[in-house]
C-alpha cells in the first residue's frame, strides 16, 4: 500500500519515475463531489424570521428542526440551527466551502442578528472516481473480511472501511468508487492510492466461449 503523502497542487509532480502501471494509476484521480462543513454564528437565531426575511430561505418545524437556506455561487446550502451552528454542504472544493460559510453568516447578520463566524471545519470529504474495469466483489469480500461488508440484496456495492487512512469506500462491480468519510482532501489520494492495487486483485477478467 501506498504512504507517500499528495497535495491537492502538486499531484502532477508524482508522475516523475513511475512505470507505466503506476503512470496509468496515477492518472486516475478522484474528483471531490461533496464537502460538509459546520461553523457556529455564537448567537441564538430566530429561524421562522430569517425563513420569512430571506429569499433563499425556508422553515417547516414540523419536518425538521433546522431552517435550510441555498445560494448559487458558490452552489451550496446551509442547514441552520436556532442554537447558530450551521452545516454547510454542497462545495466541491475548500475554498469555496469557506466562502459559502461566510455568505451564510453574511446573510444572517444583515438581518439584524449580531453573529460571529466562528468555528469552521470540515467534517467529510467525498471523493469519486471510476477504475475502468470490472470487479469480482464476492472474492474481495471473502478475502478482505476483516475490512468489507457486502449484502448485495441490501445494497449493490461492496462497504470497504479503510483504517490507515479512516475512508469508507462503496466500492461498486462497474469499476466505480465513493470515498468518504475524509477531513482533508489528501486521505481521499491516499486511500485510492492504497485501494487500487488491491482492486487490481480482483479485476473480473471475461473469456470468450469456445
Amino acid at each position: 500500500m501506498a504512504n507517500e503523502s499528495h497535495s491537492s497542487g502538486g499531484f502532477a509532480t508524482r508522475l516523475e519515475g513511475r512505470s507505466f502501471m503506476d503512470l496509468n494509476r496515477c492518472a486516475i484521480v478522484p474528483t471531490i463531489e461533496n464537502i460538509v462543513a459546520t461553523f457556529v454564528l455564537d448567537c441564538e437565531l430566530d429561524l421562522k424570521k430569517i425563513a420569512q426575511q430571506a429569499r433563499n430561505a425556508e422553515f417547516n418545524p414540523k419536518r425538521f428542526s433546522a431552517a435550510i437556506m441555498r445560494i448559487r455561487e458558490p452552489k451550496t446550502t446551509a442547514l441552520i440551527f436556532s442554537s447558530g451552528k450551521v452545516v454547510c454542504t454542497g462545495a466541491r472544493t475548500e475554498a469555496d466551502s469557506k466562502l459559502a460559510a461566510r455568505k451564510f453568516a453574511r446573510i444572517i447578520q444583515k438581518l439584524g442578528f449580531e453573529v460571529k463566524f466562528k468555528d469552521f471545519k470540515i467534517q467529510n470529504m467525498v471523493g469519486s472516481c471510476d477504475v475502468k474495469f470490472p470487479i469480482r466483489l464476492e472474492s474481495l469480500a471473502c478475502s478482505h473480511a476483516a475490512f468489507s461488508s457486502y449484502e448485495p440484496e441490501l445494497f449493490p456495492g461492496l462497504i470497504y472501511r479503510m483504517k490507515h487512512p479512516k475512508i469508507v469506500l462503496l466500492v461498486f462491480v462497474s469499476g466505480k468508487i465513493v470515498l468518504t468519510g475524509a477531513k482533508e482532501r489528501d486521505e481521499i489520494y491516499r486511500a485510492f492510492d492504497s485501494i487500487y492495487p488491491v482492486l487490481g486483485g480482483f479485476r473480473k477478467i471475461f473469456r470468450n466461449a469456445v
